[in-house]
């Protein structure tokens, strides 16, 4: 199964990090990619990609305050995001695990770009949540 690690630092405390990667409605804010985010039940939610309104993408969440870790499943394409985060100085490193399952392996380099630009944007915007 193609996968890939990515990290990045915030200046941010992890509580601040937190806040943006535990609630889906915020990952447009921050994840590159995603347009809208359509709540449902507890875990569960529907991301709409940018420029695809009418392309919903079902998605389970798996949160873990007490580790830090948020785990987002897509049950379209089976790919596996896992995030973790760790003080680091005053700040906070943030880490991620990607699976990509061989039927969508097409799509590792284009998951790479997106996910180190979101890395970015998820450390910049939780400095000025």
């Amino acid at each position: 199964m193609p996968s890939f690690h990515d990290t990045a630092t915030s200046p941010a405390p992890p509580e601040e990090v937190w806040k943006l990667l535990y609630d889906p409605s915020r990952f447009p804010d921050w994840w590159a990619g995603i347009g809208t985010v359509d709540m449902q039940d507890e875990g569960q939610y529907t991301m709409y990609p940018e420029g695809y309104p009418d392309f919903p993408m079902a998605q389970l969440l798996e949160t873990r305050r007490e580790q830090q870790r948020v785990t987002v499943s897509c049950l379209v394409s089976d790919l596996r995001f896992e995030w973790r985060l760790a003080p680091e100085g005053e700040g906070t490193l943030i880490s991620v695990d990607v699976e990509i399952p061989e039927a969508e392996a097409h799509r590792l380099e284009a998951q790479r770009e997106i996910i180190s630009a979101s890395m970015r944007r998820l450390a910049e915007r939780a400095v000025d949540p």
